[in-house]
């Protein structure tokens, strides 16, 4: 199941005076009031060219002659809404997996008898009942396993249902392009084009030690396996998350710890929340810099106990941006980041010690 053009879609509902228009969700850097690039953006705004990546100037360009919307992310109502989308979804499904915000697996192989017209049943229900509690559209793959699921959920978009029984996935792979299999990103179908394999039919016919020796054993494999359609994977909760994380833009370059803090804080308190929304602590504290250069530097450290409190990630992240800056005296940052990984959930003795300090 994937919510078709999900942050744009939420703002629609929103504000109901802009459906209808191009809408732009923007991700704002503060440096200039029009820098920073698109997150996402409606299909209206689609047609013309306008599509997640791109600058924000270059978006407003494509759309200066029309009514269009562009509006700051607003994950808050994101995360809300997806929330209550994926705990009915759950209530749905045998096992249930939430790959993202607006995309998760349902394996509804009892529910259904493994019958593919009850299939069909659910997930028409499923789409009916999302439009009626959030009126929000999505498209749904119907497959025998996650890989053809997935490629189907995309092939009719937006509001689409895609059914591919097991006697069909190969008419069904045989002329899509490379790029519709999950992790054939760029890089992969630049290689695979110099191979002279732009479709999944080509891909079937290269020879799997061809495939090995310019993917390596791992990614070749998967190649040859998701080109006939086949995926042993099973859909499961994968548990918690594994990390927090929080990126932001420098009102300019510099490397000055006292233009860096504000930003490095802000950071840093927005990371802490979401671990405290979460009832849970970190082990570990991390700060990314992104220099002028583009180039990626990180650095970190791990904590004796585990924590949750703002002030002492707000200090560690100081004390590793303090480091950084002193082991690379050349370095000018561009942008800086917050990561707290090595999660854990409270433990009850925990909450009942934190709740007893505040009484």
């Amino acid at each position: 199941m994937d919510l078709d053009y999900f942050y744009a879609q939420c703002e629609e509902n929103n504000n109901p005076a802009i459906r209808g228009k191009p809408v732009v969700v923007c991700v704002y850097s503060g440096r200039a009031p029009d820098s920073g690039v698109v997150s996402t953006s409606n299909y209206q705004a689609r047609k013309y060219g306008v599509n997640a990546g791109i600058p924000i100037t270059r978006a407003k360009k494509l759309l200066e002659s029309i009514d269009a919307a562009f509006l700051p992310m607003n994950r808050t109502l994101y995360e809300s809404v997806s929330n209550r989308i994926m705990n009915f979804l759950k209530s749905q499904a045998d096992a249930f997996e939430k790959v993202g915000i607006d995309e998760a697996y349902l394996d509804v192989s009892a529910t259904s008898s493994g019958k593919v017209d009850n299939a069909r049943l659910i997930a028409t229900s499923i789409k009916q009942l999302i439009f009626r509690q959030e009126q929000l559209t999505c498209s749904i793959g119907i497959g025998p396993n996650k890989l053809v699921a997935k490629i189907a959920s995309a092939h009719v978009k937006p509001d689409g249902l895609t059914i591919v029984e097991p006697e069909q996935v190969q008419n069904f792979l045989r002329d899509q392009p490379i790029n519709v299999i999950p992790g054939v990103g760029k890089k992969v179908e630049e290689k695979l084009n110099q191979l002279k394999v732009r479709t999944i039919d080509e891909l079937v016919s290269l020879d799997p030690i061809l495939l090995q020796e310019n993917f390596g054993k791992s990614l070749g494999g998967y190649l040859f396996q998701a080109a006939r359609g086949k995926d042993d994977d099973e859909v499961r909760d994968r548990g918690g998350p594994t990390q927090f994380s929080r990126i932001g833009t420098l009102k300019e370059n510099t490397r000055d710890f006292h233009l860096i803090s504000p930003l490095l804080t802000d950071l840093a308190n927005s990371v802490s929340e979401k671990l405290r929304e979460n009832s849970m602590t970190c082990k570990s504290v991390t700060i990314v810099a992104i220099l002028n250069n583009l180039s990626i530097h990180t650095r970190s450290t791990t904590l004796e106990s585990p924590t949750d409190a703002p002030q002492s990630i707000t200090e560690l992240s100081a004390q590793l941006m303090t480091q950084f800056l002193n082991s690379t005296p050349n370095a000018i940052i561009r942008r800086i980041g917050v990561r707290v990984s090595g999660l854990s959930k409270k433990s009850d003795s925990q909450t009942n010690i934190e709740s007893f300090l505040r009484s």
